[in-house]
């Protein structure tokens, strides 16, 4: 047994002959350029079957058969994915004509004879196989060729239906898109009641289309760019190539195509890569679902970017009053509008300084409030037990938590929380003695102002703000809240949005007498883009565009 024992007994090696894969090894092996397509069709399935691990990967599918042309007969194979290509198209531009109409008599590469008593071939073509399925035998508007497994595997995943042919070193990628998404919508987030009522949706060659039917002019430039190494994410650059400063556009297709990433889901992710200053969290491009608000910032010399599976266009640069602006405004009359425009700008100040102010004046400036004012304010806080700053940072918490519950949930709950939030919360603290009956009022009607400012990536950024003046004005009451708001401005001037100042047309104020302002003119009087965009057109129209009110002498 002692020698069964020895003979069968295991001794662990000490050290092994392999090596475990490791990153660097895994990153070469994806960057290697691969080679191109041989005439072989099985040496071509083979490989494609591999890269695309066809024994568990289930939408990929390979359709063979075979191809008789001038009494021969040639392998041949359709690779697509299924749930992203059009099955009919498949089945009445591709299959059909290549099973169905490659018979002799419709070859016209055959042998042209003159039918007659003695039939003699006046005319003989040769035949090219590559040439006869490229301009004859698939009636599909789109057809490219590619010679490499880079090319054809692009295509597969773009949507295409690639046809392969034995004794060919080239394919044919056929355009037979049916990429699922939702229908084009009204707008969700940037309602008006005057004006289009269309939205961006996830598909970027839709978005495209939207505004190519407000803008109907060959000067809107449309270039594609690629971000992403896995993803590929397709991105669309759209200007108008007789206004935009050739410059800007420049800076921006710089900018996108230096992404060394790997993956590139929406435009609030591209917004962060290419914005001038990613570590600060003020907004420094304009994100909008509506096509009319993009087709207008082109037509101003701006820049917008697409990216395909987001519903929202990217517009640079941008500046702080483009974030109160609201399509509405050219939709109405200019009085109107200039109305609606100081109503935001006083939303804006309140959102920001209104909380701050009232800790401020209740701990250090009381002189300041009416007697009256004051003696309700300390009558009705004599029952409260907590300091101002405890009452104030509790509701203000409460507010933000109530409105991203909002958010989150279904929009059957979403008026419920705001219901249980506003009054059940509200009148229980107040009943419990917990806040005063006017820091409700305080904390209410800051959130209303900034509700009504129009762009939501600056409302975000203004409740940030609110939080530091409270401290500020609960540590050194007015002179805290001046001081911060000497840095705030400082930071805020700091800020450039490619190459344009932040607060532009007041910063530089050389430029305030030359741009059009927060302050909007009458439509009749719009005659000049913002010289701060250095566009190719400066002027608008013409000195007198209403030429119908000139009365001829």
């Amino acid at each position: 047994m002692k020698i069964l024992d020895t003979l069968f007994e295991y001794k662990p090696k000490n050290e092994y002959n392999f090596l475990l894969p490791n990153s660097s090894n895994n990153e070469i092996e994806e960057n290697t350029e691969i080679t191109n397509l041989y005439p072989s069709i099985s040496v071509n399935l083979d490989f494609l079957k591999v890269k695309y691990n066809l024994l568990i990967n289930s939408d990929i599918n390979i359709r063979n058969f075979t191809l008789t042309l001038k009494s021969k007969e040639f392998s041949a194979a359709l690779i697509y994915i299924d749930g992203i290509v059009d099955s009919a198209s498949i089945n009445t531009s591709i299959l059909n004509p290549l099973l169905l109409r490659n018979s002799i008599t419709m070859n016209p590469y055959h042998a042209s004879t003159a039918v007659s008593k003695n039939i003699s071939v006046k005319r003989v073509k040769k035949f090219n196989l590559e040439d006869f399925l490229y301009n004859s035998l698939i009636p599909q508007n789109s057809i490219t060729k590619v010679k490499t497994f880079n090319e054809l595997i692009e295509k597969v995943n773009a949507g295409f239906c690639v046809l392969l042919v034995d004794t060919l070193n080239l394919a044919f990628a056929i355009e037979s898109k049916k990429i699922p998404g939702r229908s084009i919508d009204t707008a969700k987030n940037e309602t008006v009641i005057q004006g289009s009522q269309e939205s961006f949706v996830e598909n970027i060659r839709s978005n495209t289309a939207l505004i190519r039917k407000i803008i109907n002019n060959e000067n809107l430039i449309i270039e594609n760019a690629k971000v992403g190494k896995i993803t590929n994410t397709q991105v669309a650059i759209c200007y108008m190539k007789n206004i935009t400063n050739n410059d800007l556009v420049a800076e921006v297709k710089y900018r996108i195509q230096n992404l060394e990433l790997d993956a590139l889901i929406s435009s609030g992710e591209l917004q962060q890569l290419i914005k001038d200053n990613p570590a600060r969290f003020m907004p420094q491009l304009i994100s909008t679902e509506r096509p009319d608000k993009t087709s207008e910032a082109l037509l101003n010399g701006k820049v917008a970017i697409l990216v395909n599976g987001s519903p929202y266009a990217l517009i640079a640069p941008a500046v702080l009053i483009d974030f109160l602006e609201s399509p509405e405004d050219n939709n109405l009359n200019f009085h109107l509008s200039n109305f609606l425009r100081f109503l935001r700008g006083i939303a804006f100040i309140f959102a920001i300084f209104l909380p701050g102010l009232y800790v401020a004046i209740t701990n250090f400036h009381q002189e300041l409030i009416p007697s009256e004012l004051l003696f309700a304010i300390s009558s009705a806080r004599e029952s409260i037990p907590f300091p101002v700053i405890f009452e104030i940072l509790i509701m203000e918490i409460s507010f933000e938590l109530i409105r991203e519950a909002g958010l989150r949930v279904s929009s059957s709950f979403s008026n419920t929380i705001g219901i249980i939030g506003a009054l059940v919360l509200g009148e229980a603290a107040v009943n419990a003695n917990i806040v005063s009956p006017i820091l409700i009022i305080i904390v209410a009607f800051t959130g209303i102002c900034g509700f009504a400012i129009p762009d939501f990536l600056l409302s975000f950024s203004i409740r940030i703000f609110r939080f530091m003046y409270i401290i500020l004005g609960y540590l050194a009451g007015f002179l805290g809240i001046a001081v911060g708001f000497y840095l705030h401005f400082i930071y805020w001037a700091s800020i450039k949005s490619f190459g344009v100042s932040y607060f532009s047309p007041y910063i530089p104020v050389s430029d305030y007498t030359k741009n059009s302002d927060y302050h909007l003119k009458a439509i009749w009087k719009r005659e000049n883009r913002n010289r701060n965009l250095n566009t190719k057109r400066p002027h608008k129209e013409k000195k007198i565009s209403m030429k119908w009110r000139k009365k001829d002498k």
